[in-house]
C-alpha cells in the first residue's frame, strides 16, 4: 500500500500500512484498480469522442466510479467489485461501438480482465498503483495532481447530475486525463496544460452544481441557524448532498422528527425550499474530523450522504447509515430514495430530552446575496471603510497547524471582511466579528463547491473596480485536505489567480521542481504565522 492523496498522509510522505483516514490496504488496492479499469474505459471513450460518439450513461458511471475513490467516501471493499466489473463491461461496449482502435488496441489496459475474487482483485490493484506509473518524478507529480484533481471534478459532476445538470465536456476531459496518465510520451509542458484544463473542467462542474442547487432549492438567503436543540426525536445529516437532505425532509414530515445538519451541510439552511420545512431545525457539531465524539453524543440517527465518514465507534455504529457512494463495513447502507430504516432508528432512540437555545450562526451569503449589496460594498471600499477582503476557507482536518486559521480570522483588522466556505469555516464559524456599515464581517459563502460563488463575487468586484482579480484588495488563505480541494486549487490557478496562501502543509505528491514552478508562475505560498502573513498582506 502507498497512498498520499490527502493532506494528512503519514509522515508527510505516504500511508504504507494503513491509511490515516482508516483505509485498509485492500481498499487502497481496489481503489487503484478501479482507477485503472476506468483508464481502460477512458482510452476507448476518448477515441470514441473523435468519432462523435459519447454516451451519457457511461459519463454518469465514470463520475460515480472515480468519486468513490476520493478520500473518506467508501471503505467497504466489496462495494468496489461491481464498479470494477462495470467499468470493464462499459469498455467492451464502447469498443464495439467504436470499431477499430488502431495502434491503441495494444494498450494493456484494454486487455485487463478482473480477477474472480477480491483477493485476486487486490493483487491486480497492487500491480497498478497510481503512484508508480512514471520514472520521472516531476511528471509523476503532475500526473498525480491531475488524477487527484479529476477525483474532485467527478465528485462535483456527480452531485450536479443527481439534480439533472449535465455537460458532456466534463466527462470528455475526465476521459482524456485518465487516458493520458497511462502515457509516457508527454512532457512537463503537456502535463501543466492538462492540470490547467482540469481546473477549467472543475469550474464547469461547479457551475453545473451551482445551477443544480439554485434551480432546485432557490438562491441561498441570509439565515440564522441555531446551534442548540429542541426536545424531540432527531436525525443528523452529514456530508454534502442536498437532494438526500430534501428526500429525508419529505419522508420525515409530520413524524415528529427534527432534522439537524452536520459539517458541510450547514449552508443548506440558507436555501429557501429547504428552510421551508418546519422540522429542519438547526446545526449540530462542527467539522468531519470531530464526528467520532459528536456522533457518539447525538441522541438520534445519523445519515452520511457523502464524504467524509470516519470509522464509526461501536457506541453509535447501530445508529449511523450510509447512502449513495458512501460505505463502511458494518454500517447499514440505504438507498437514496428510501430512508425508512433511518427514520425507524430515530424513533427508537431517545432524541433530545430538553430544549437548549444556544447561539446562532449566519449562512446564505452566496453570490446572489453579496452581489445584491454590491453597491454598498463598493462604496464602503471607496470610502476606506473596508480595507481588504480575505477568503479564508477550504477543508478542515485533525492535523496540527489548523489553529492558524482561527487565529488569522481573530487577528484580522476590524476594517476587513472575511468570506469563508467549506468545512474550514468551523475553526471560526461561531465567532462574533461584528459588521461594517451593516455588512457582516464574516460571510459564509457555502460548501466547498460554492468556491464557484466566491469566484463570481471576485469577478464581479473586479468588474466594478475595472481591474483584474489579482489587483483587488483580496487575499486567499486556503486550507486543503482531500481531492476536491486539489480540483478547486487548479481552478483558481487556471483563472490566473495569484498569491494564494496554502496550508497547513503542502501536498506530499508535489516535488520541489513542481513547487518551484507554482511559486514562480503563480506566487503560491505556504502559510507562515497569522501575524507575519497579515503584515505581508496589509503592510
Amino acid at each position: 500500500m502507498f497512498c498520499n492523496q490527502c493532506e494528512q498522509t503519514a509522515k508527510g510522505t505516504g500511508c504504507t500500512q494503513i491509511g490515516v483516514c482508516g483505509k485498509q490496504p485492500d481498499v487502497a488496492a481496489l481503489q487503484d484498480l478501479l482507477i485503472y479499469a476506468c483508464q481502460g474505459l477512458s482510452v476507448v471513450a476518448f477515441e470514441a469522442a473523435k468519432k462523435g460518439i459519447q454516451d451519457k450513461d457511461t459519463d454518469l458511471f465514470i463520475y460515480k466510479a472515480v468519486f468513490s475513490t476520493l478520500t473518506n467516501v467508501n471503505f467497504d471493499a466489496a462495494r468496489f467489485v461491481p464498479l470494477i466489473n462495470q467499468a470493464v463491461e462499459l469498455r467492451k461496449c464502447m469498443t464495439a461501438r467504436v470499431g477499430s482502435l488502431g495502434v491503441i488496441s495494444d494498450c494493456d489496459c484494454l486487455k485487463f480482465t478482473p480477477a474472480a475474487d477480491i483477493a485476486g482483485l487486490v493483487a491486480q490493484g497492487e500491480a497498478h498503483a497510481i503512484n508508480a506509473v512514471d520514472p520521472n518524478a516531476d511528471i509523476q507529480s503532475l500526473k498525480q495532481t491531475v488524477l487527484y484533481g479529476i477525483k474532485g471534478v467527478a465528485a462535483y459532476a456527480d452531485h450536479a447530475a443527481l439534480l439533472g445538470q449535465y455537460d458532456g465536456s466534463v466527462a470528455a476531459y475526465i476521459y482524456e486525463g485518465l487516458a493520458s496518465a497511462l502515457r509516457t510520451d508527454l512532457d512537463l509542458g503537456a502535463w501543466v496544460d492538462l492540470a490547467m484544463r482540469c481546473g477549467k473542467a472543475n469550474l464547469k462542474a461547479m457551475e453545473l452544481l451551482d445551477a443544480a442547487n439554485t434551480s432546485a432549492y432557490g438562491h441561498p438567503v441570509p439565515t440564522a441557524v441555531p446551534l442548540g436543540h429542541r426536545k424531540g426525536k432527531c436525525i443528523l445529516v452529514s456530508g454534502h448532498d442536498l437532494k438526500d437532505l430534501e428526500t429525508l425532509l419529505k419522508q420525515t414530515e409530520g413524524k415528529g422528527i427534527d432534522i439537524y445538519t452536520h459539517g458541510e451541510m450547514l449552508p443548506c439552511h440558507g436555501y429557501p425550499k429547504l428552510k421551508a420545512y418546519k422540522h429542519f431545525f438547526g446545526h449540530y457539531g462542527t467539522a468531519w474530523q470531530n464526528q467520532i465524539k459528536e456522533f457518539a453524543a447525538f441522541p438520534g440517527a445519523v445519515l452520511m450522504t457523502t464524504n467524509c465518514i470516519q470509522k464509526p465507534a461501536a457506541s453509535y455504529l447501530p445508529n449511523i447509515f450510509t447512502t449513495g457512494l458512501v460505505g463502511w463495513p458494518g454500517a447499514v447502507h440505504v438507498g437514496n430514495e428510501d430512508f425508512s430504516a433511518v427514520i425507524k432508528r430515530a424513533l427508537e432512540l431517545p432524541g433530545f430530552t430538553d430544549d437548549v437555545e444556544g447561539v446562532s450562526v449566519n449562512v446564505g451569503f452566496a453570490r446572489n446575496t453579496v452581489m445584491g449589496v454590491a453597491g454598498t460594498v463598493i462604496d464602503a471600499v471607496k470610502a476606506g471603510k473596508i480595507r481588504h477582503f480575505f477568503l479564508v476557507g477550504g477543508c478542515d482536518g485533525a492535523k496540527p497547524g489548523r489553529n492558524y486559521y482561527t487565529e488569522f480570522v481573530e487577528k484580522a483588522p476590524k476594517d476587513t471582511i472575511i468570506l469563508t466556505l467549506a468545512c474550514g469555516k468551523f475553526r471560526f464559524f461561531d465567532k462574533s466579528l461584528g459588521d461594517i456599515g451593516g455588512i457582516p464581517r464574516l460571510l459564509d459563502v457555502g460548501q466547498c463547491n460554492d468556491a464557484y460563488s466566491a469566484i463570481q463575487i471576485a469577478l464581479a468586484l473586479a468588474g466594478a473596480f475595472n481591474c483584474g482579480v489579482n489587483e483587488l484588495p483580496l487575499s486567499l488563505i486556503l486550507s486543503w485536505y482531500e481531492q476536491k480541494a486539489v480540483a478547486i486549487l487548479l481552478t483558481l490557478l487556471s483563472l490566473g489567480i495569484k498569491n494564494i496562501r496554502l496550508g497547513p502543509s503542502l501536498p506530499a505528491f508535489i516535488t520541489p521542481n513542481v513547487l518551484d514552478f507554482l511559486v514562480k508562475t503563480f506566487d503560491i505560498k505556504p502559510i507562515t504565522t497569522p501575524d507575519e502573513d497579515l503584515k505581508a498582506i496589509l503592510g
